[in-house]
């Protein structure tokens, strides 16, 4: 092992750990979920957080002011209908 573990030195120790059990799991949607991510994993760039191509968001400030914000969808294909609807089942 050099001064630095390399990313084969953890692998080496995490199969060692789970007696070679796969380390990899998969969410409900189905995703892949590698048990560790490197900068060799990013293909590119994510770039700056408030410019394109917003991968980190599209505030430069990343939602500091604000952390988490839950939106929920409510209308239908036009204003004028959602308006409609609503104010017939509010009155």
């Amino acid at each position: 092992m050099t001064d630095k573990p390399t990313t084969a030195d953890w692998k080496a120790l995490a199969d060692k750990e789970v007696k070679g059990r796969d380390l990899t799991w998969n969410t409900p949607e189905g995703i892949d979920v590698k048990p560790l991510y490197t900068a060799d994993d990013v293909a590119t760039d994510p770039g700056l957080p408030g410019f394109a191509p917003f991968t980190r968001g599209v505030k430069a400030s990343m939602y500091a002011g604000r952390p988490w914000t839950i939106r929920q969808y409510a209308g239908f294909s036009t204003a004028e209908e959602s308006n409609a609807f609503y104010r017939r089942n509010l009155a």
